[in-house]
């Protein structure tokens, strides 16, 4: 899976449902990739997919064929298959629903897409296209803030209940594991996209999740629309995976990416700061004064956001810590209203983060950060 985590999470998600002009070129592809004639078993199927998809070079070709043999013979990995199945004779439905979904992955369908779900901190999500995939390093996210909220009891509420904010809910991933692993939490998620927000309501009510999340369709850059959200109290923490990658870098994007991933669950404007900056700008009229935010931003981030927040004092935000996740990205995380700090070795006021922000652009391997405000 670390193969995955670094390339393939930009590749992955759900096939019912969308067909049209893809669904025709599989069926135009459909005797150039058969395998020879004869008895085929599983593993003959995986080394066959593999060296076709080599050969078209798509990425992790083993991974590919391997998930999605597994998904066919009713498994979520090849690994965890009976070994009897893999080298029993599959049946002629079978051996076709395979040709389908290997047809899809030879059009640089996300592998997420094709099986139609992926797990997430241990959750087993919906996909859909085009809704923004869930990455290995976003779980870091998630394991930070749980770390925060254990060695801050006051950023859980009187009643040891945080109420959490997230910005941008996708697929929900970043919501519902938090509510899974904060029993007492309660989330409020919003969107601006009504697929997102349908299949983060899907995904809740299958985790028995949904009396404990609000989602709401909610354009964050549209002037004055946190007032929509006062009703719900000041929040203990914001929570985001916000669009961050630069304008320019769109085009080196994958395959995979560009054309199946909504780009506006991507594209943070010219450095990438669009939607950061309305995050931030929203804050101190939503959180408590014991409250922290904590955003996935790109390496070049850290520094950009530490000179914007000195441009706006009025905020009182101070950047905390930032942290690289295992790609070598960053983190960000607590905001408090009268003082900052970023989750690693950033200080409020030195202007400097010590981990270095890099310039890397984002692309399907390069890494993220992780900071956090308070």
């Amino acid at each position: 899976m670390k193969l995955w985590g670094q390339m393939l999470w930009g590749h992955l998600s759900g096939l019912r449902g969308r067909q049209g002009g893809i669904w025709g070129w599989a069926c135009s592809t459909w005797q150039s990739h058969q395998p020879q004639a004869g008895p085929l078993s599983a593993s003959g199927l995986v080394k066959h997919w593999t060296a076709v998809f080599e050969k078209r070079g798509i990425p992790e070709a083993r991974e590919s064929s391997e998930y999605i043999v597994a998904h066919v013979l009713g498994a979520k990995t090849f690994q965890s298959l009976r070994p009897v199945l893999w080298t029993q004779p599959l049946t002629a439905q079978q051996l076709q629903g395979i040709q389908e979904l290997c047809n899809l992955r030879l059009q640089r369908m996300p592998v997420q897409y094709i099986l139609g779900e992926w797990d997430f901190q241990g959750l087993t999500l919906k996909m859909a296209p085009p809704v923004f995939i869930p990455r290995p390093e976003t779980e870091e996210l998630i394991e930070w803030i749980l770390e925060e909220v254990a060695q801050r009891p006051q950023a859980v509420g009187a009643q040891g209940s945080p109420l959490i904010l997230e910005v941008g809910c996708g697929s929900g991933a970043i919501a519902l594991s938090l509510l899974s692993q904060l029993p007492e939490s309660q989330v409020i998620a919003v969107d601006k996209k009504e697929a997102a927000i349908s299949l983060t309501r899907e995904n809740a009510q299958r985790l028995r999740l949904q009396g404990r999340i609000q989602t709401i369709l909610l354009d964050v850059t549209i002037e004055d629309s946190w007032t929509h959200l006062l009703p719900w109290g000041p929040m203990d923490l914001i929570v985001s995976n916000p669009p961050y990658v630069f304008h320019k870098d769109m085009e080196q994007l994958a395959p995979e990416i560009r054309s199946y991933e909504d780009s506006v669950a991507l594209d943070g404007g010219e450095k990438g700061m669009d939607i950061i900056s309305h995050i931030l700008t929203l804050a101190p009229q939503l959180l408590k004064a014991s409250g922290s935010i904590f955003l996935e931003v790109d390496p070049r981030h850290p520094e950009l956001v530490s000179s914007w927040l000195q441009s706006r004092p009025d905020l009182c935000l101070g950047l905390v810590a930032v942290r690289k996740d295992f790609c070598g990205r960053h983190v960000a995380g607590p905001k408090d209203h009268g003082g900052g700090k970023l989750l690693t070795s950033w200080q409020p006021g030195n202007g400097e983060s010590k981990e270095g922000s890099g310039d890397n652009s984002y692309l399907p391997e390069a890494p993220s950060e992780h900071i956090t405000f308070n």
